[in-house]
């Protein structure tokens, strides 16, 4: 007869495991002996590596029970569905892992693809790494909010940086976000906007507009976190042009 311990020695468990399977009703408690412990036979030590077996074939306790006991028929039914479940989550946790493996990069966290490769366009472009962030915290909004309409908009973005205006603008904006209202160099800036802004086909900026709500929301971070901000849409509503996220043309009697 063998101690509980030496029980566990046997099937390779812990004496934590067979205290567990006590409590769980998997394997049976004997009665103690005169001496006060609980003694355990050859046919224990025969179930218990039954239930260590197919507790790390990775079967639920709340099934094993049902193995223990099933016929030849029933376990095989038994297995093939624990394999289905255990497949399923092998894949889940292989999505996960691609997952990690994805957010490496940093911008991955919470974009897609075709957003990271934007913002990795705008640092070969000499866009400072400042500009690129508030750029990449602005289109995770979106992201979360849009996210079948994030291809269109990088495709957008992507036409928008192949126009060498455009390019030195954005690199040029880093430096302006840190000026104060007033900054004699702001009209300039406010005349180079306009004149690209003139240049979008009408119809486009419909077309581009992001929903009401956020749109304003990206606007209070400029708002809140650029100092000439709203000087510098001042300027350019002088120009004929109101908004900023979702630009649009004053119109004109």
């Amino acid at each position: 007869m063998l101690t509980i311990s030496q029980l566990a020695s046997y099937a390779g468990v812990t004496v934590r495991a067979v205290r567990h399977y006590h409590a769980t009703g998997l394997l049976p408690e004997p009665e103690r002996d005169r001496s006060g412990y609980r003694r355990y036979d050859a046919a224990a030590v025969v179930e218990l590596i039954r239930i260590r077996t197919l507790a790390g074939a990775g079967v639920p306790l709340s099934r094993v029970r049902e193995l223990l006991t099933a016929d030849e028929a029933e376990f095989a039914a038994a297995v093939e569905d624990v394999d289905r479940r255990l497949r399923a989550e092998i894949r889940e946790l292989q999505r996960h892992r691609r997952r990690i493996a994805g957010l490496a990069a940093g911008d991955s966290l919470a974009l897609p693809p075709e957003a990271v490769a934007y913002l990795g366009r705008l640092r070969s472009i000499g866009v400072p790494e400042p500009m690129v962030e508030a750029e990449r915290d602005a289109w995770i909004l979106v992201a979360a909010q849009l996210p079948e309409q994030m291809p269109f908009y990088m495709r957008m973005k992507e036409q928008q940086l192949g126009d060498p205006g455009v390019r030195d603008l954005y690199r040029d904006l880093a430096e302006v976000i840190g000026w104060s209202a007033d900054d004699p160099r702001l009209p300039a800036v406010a005349d180079r906007l306009a004149a690209l802004f003139d240049a979008v086909p009408a119809k486009d900026w419909a077309q581009n507009a992001l929903p009401a709500d956020l749109a304003a929301l990206l606007d209070a971070v400029f708002l809140d976190s650029v100092p000439c901000a709203t000087r510098l849409l001042e300027l350019l509503e002088e120009r004929g042009w109101v908004g900023w996220t979702n630009m649009r043309p004053l119109r004109r009697s």
